[in-house]
C-alpha cells in the first residue's frame, strides 16, 4: 500500500513540473516581440486622428503579427470585438440551422445571405485589423477586403428586409427595381470606401470620410426604408414581435454610424485613448449589437409573416436575390482589383521619387 501511494505521489509531482514548463515551452515556441512605435515612425496613412501610440512596426514576419492579437496595441480591441461578434454570429448560425431548413426552403435563402453577410464582413474586419499593418501593400489589400466585407453586408441588409420586413403598399411600387439598386448601392458604396483609403495619402482626411460615408448612407436609406415605413406605421395595438429587435438595429446603427464619422472619445482625450476608448472600437460594438438585432428580428418575421411574403413574391424570387449577391461580390472584387493596381502604381512610384 505505501509503494502505491509513493508512486501516485511521484505521478502529481511529476505532472506539476511538467505544468511548470508551460509558460517556458510558450515563451521559447514565440517569437521575441517587438515594441509598439509611435505614429511618426509609421506611414500617413497608418495613422489614426488623435491616436498617438500603440503601432505595430511595419515589415515583421506573419507570425509577429498574428500573435500581435494577445499583445497590447491600438488595435487589439479593434480586432477582439469583431473576433467575439464573428464566433456569436457563428453560434446564432447554428442555434437558426436546427430549426431552420437553409437548403430546402426557399423562403429561407434571405436570411441565410444575411448570416453569410455577417460572418463575412466580421471575419474581413479582424483580418484587416489584424494583418493591415504588415506593409503599405497589404494595408491596401485587407482594407479593401474589409470594404468588400461592408458592401455585401449592405447587400444582405437589404434582401432580408425587402423580402420579410417589406409592406405590400411599398412592395407595389419598388417590386421591380429594390435588389438591383441595392446591389449598385452596396457596389458604389465599396468602391467610395475603397477609393477614400486610396486618396489617404494625398487628401484631407475629412474627403476620405465623405468618399466613406455619403455611399454607404445613400445605401442604408434605400436598404432599411422598408424597415423605416414599418416602423412609422407601428402602433402599440398591433401584435409584432419583431418590432423592438428592428428599433434597436436602427438605433444602434445610428449609434455606429456617428462614431464611426466622429472621433469623439479621442478627440477630447488626446493620446488617453489609444489603446482603450476609441471612437472606431464602439463603432465596431454598436455594428455588432445592431447585426444581432437585424438577425434576430429577420428571424422572427421569417417566422410569423410567411403568408404575407409568400403572397409578394414569387417562387423564384429567392433564386434571384442569391444570384444578385453573387453579382454583388463579383463587382466589388472587380473594384478591388481595380484600386488594388492603383494602389501599387502610387506604391512603386514612391522610391522613384525619393
Amino acid at each position: 500500500m505505501t509503494t502505491i501511494v509513493m508512486e501516485r505521489i511521484g505521478r502529481v509531482f511529476i505532472s506539476l513540473q511538467q505544468i511548470r514548463q508551460v509558460p517556458r515551452m510558450l515563451t521559447e515556441a514565440a517569437p521575441s516581440m517587438p515594441g509598439t512605435v509611435r505614429d511618426t515612425d509609421v506611414p500617413y496613412y497608418f495613422r489614426e486622428r488623435y491616436v498617438c501610440t500603440g503601432y505595430r512596426p511595419l515589415h515583421q514576419n506573419w507570425r509577429y503579427y498574428l500573435l500581435s492579437l494577445f499583445q497590447r496595441h491600438n488595435e487589439t480591441i479593434n480586432i477582439w470585438t469583431h473576433l467575439l461578434a464573428f464566433l456569436v454570429f457563428l453560434v446564432k448560425f447554428r442555434q437558426l440551422s436546427e430549426t431552420v431548413d437553409f437548403v430546402g426552403d426557399a423562403h429561407s435563402w434571405p436570411l441565410l445571405i444575411l448570416i453569410l453577410s455577417s460572418l463575412t464582413y466580421s471575419a474581413f474586419s479582424v483580418a484587416a485589423h489584424l494583418l493591415g499593418g504588415k506593409s503599405e501593400l497589404y494595408h491596401y489589400t485587407f482594407f479593401y477586403l474589409d470594404y468588400v466585407g461592408v458592401a455585401q453586408y449592405q447587400y444582405g441588409s437589404a434582401v432580408v428586409h425587402f423580402y420579410y420586413a417589406v409592406d405590400e403598399s411599398l412592395h407595389r411600387y419598388v417590386h421591380g427595381i429594390f435588389m438591383p439598386a441595392a446591389t449598385v448601392l452596396s457596389s458604389l458604396s465599396c468602391l467610395g470606401c475603397c477609393y477614400g483609403k486610396y486618396c489617404n495619402h494625398s487628401l484631407p482626411t475629412w474627403v476620405r470620410k465623405v468618399g466613406q460615408v455619403v455611399p454607404s448612407a445613400l445605401a442604408y436609406i434605400w436598404d432599411s426604408s422598408p424597415v423605416a415605413l414599418r416602423l412609422l406605421s407601428w402602433s402599440t395595438a398591433s401584435n409584432d414581435p419583431a418590432i423592438i429587435y428592428h428599433f434597436g438595429q436602427v438605433a444602434f446603427f445610428l449609434s455606429c454610424a456617428f462614431f464611426f464619422s466622429f472621433p469623439l472619445l479621442e478627440r477630447f482625450f488626446p493620446g488617453r485613448c489609444d489603446f482603450l476608448g476609441q471612437s472606431h472600437q464602439l463603432f465596431h460594438v454598436f455594428l455588432s449589437c445592431c447585426t444581432l438585432c437585424q438577425i434576430h428580428a429577420s428571424h422572427l418575421d421569417y417566422v410569423g409573416r410567411r403568408e404575407l411574403y409568400s403572397r409578394l413574391h414569387r417562387s423564384g424570387d429567392a433564386a434571384v436575390f442569391v444570384g444578385l449577391y453573387g453579382v454583388t461580390l463579383v463587382a466589388c472584387a472587380l473594384i478591388v482589383a481595380f484600386m488594388l493596381r492603383k494602389a501599387k502604381h502610387v506604391l512603386e512610384l514612391k522610391p522613384k521619387s525619393k
